[in-house]
């Protein structure tokens, strides 16, 4: 009976040392609004990790760079200090990984149709495997859209970005680009963006509508061109060690609750981009001006040299690679 009472005792004590085991945590970090299409695919993602593992897992959202500015979380991530992330793919290139930097090229992208057959398919795959040595594991690709060009004065043809300083996030390829229209690069943390141009500091910027419009840009710039020359979009990624140390029975929901929160935030990054430019001309602030087909073959033209110019540094088979899938 003793022996009894005694197993029955190790066993509601291993029960009971189950059910109250403290749930794995995971720190995602990013650096913009809860409100943009990243923010709610990091929320959708919370949400589902912890219904697929029954609050075995808890994720920790920390948006608008309250734990790490763009320069920052990197190397915060690669150190354990967070679990995942969602830099943008321009990120990589100072991390050694220049490959990504295709992604900022000018022009390579007629629309999303063509920016999905990449991100979907080998060359997207391959790409993410470049990161591996690096400690990172890339998860998935999340769309934030095609960018405009803002300023204080109209941007209508390649010669009115001349002496302007314009704002971008650090990139060799989108200094080429703006160095390309003769203008001046100022790289910037994104989180410091709206005083710089609130202030003079830089007179324009370039960004997706959704970012544009949650960091109220839009407020301090006087002119948008719908220009949809170069593409922002995140990878998703975690600590490789953190992944690959996961048990199986966690792994395997969290992939599908990314999987899931990739369609949910793809889904959405279109429609979000067009409210945004709906609420930007609501507002007043901004003159949006839409290129004429002529125009836009100008900045195409100016701009197509800064994919020759920085091949040795992306890589040529990258950027034929993409030629190659979209069939340039």
């Amino acid at each position: 009976m003793k022996k009894a009472l005694a197993a029955a005792w190790v066993a509601t004590l291993c029960i009971s040392s189950t059910v109250l085991a403290d749930p794995l945590v995971i720190k995602f970090s990013h650096v913009v609004s809860p409100d943009t299409p990243k923010g709610k695919g990091a929320d959708k993602f919370k949400e589902l990790a912890e219904q697929y593992t029954d609050g075995k897992v808890v994720v920790e959202v920390y948006p608008n760079s309250q734990l790490y500015k763009d320069k920052e979380e990197l190397e915060a991530l690669q150190l354990g200090a967070v679990q995942m992330l969602a830099p943008s793919l321009a990120k990589f290139g100072p991390l050694g990984v220049r490959a990504f930097e295709v992604f900022d090229l000018p022009f390579i992208f007629e629309d999303k149709d063509d920016l999905n057959r990449v991100t979907q398919g080998q060359v997207g795959q391959d790409l993410l495997a470049m990161l591996e040595p690096k400690g990172i594991k890339g998860l998935a690709y999340w769309d934030n859209g095609f960018k405009i060009m803002s300023a204080n004065s109209p941007l209508h043809s390649p010669d009115d970005f001349l002496g302007l300083k314009m704002r971008i996030q650090s990139s060799k390829v989108l200094e080429a680009q703006m160095q390309a229209l003769e203008a001046i690069p100022q790289v910037m943390a994104f989180s410091e963006s709206y005083q710089a141009l609130q202030t003079g500091v830089v007179d324009g910027t370039e960004n997706t509508p959704s970012n544009l419009y949650t960091q109220k840009m839009h407020e301090v710039q006087k002119h948008a061109t719908l220009s949809n020359h170069g593409y922002i979009g995140y990878a998703v990624i975690v600590n490789k060690k953190f992944w690959d140390a996961l048990d199986p029975s966690l792994r395997e929901p969290l992939e599908r609750a990314m999987a899931d929160a990739t369609l949910y935030a793809n889904d959405i990054s279109q429609r979000e981009n067009d409210e945004a430019l709906d609420a930007i001309r609501a507002a007043g602030q901004t003159t949006l001006y839409e290129l004429s087909p002529d125009e836009r073959r100008e900045w195409v033209a100016a701009l197509r040299p800064v994919h020759e110019q920085m091949a040795s540094r992306i890589g040529p088979e990258v950027i034929e690679s993409i030629y190659q899938t979209l069939q340039h």
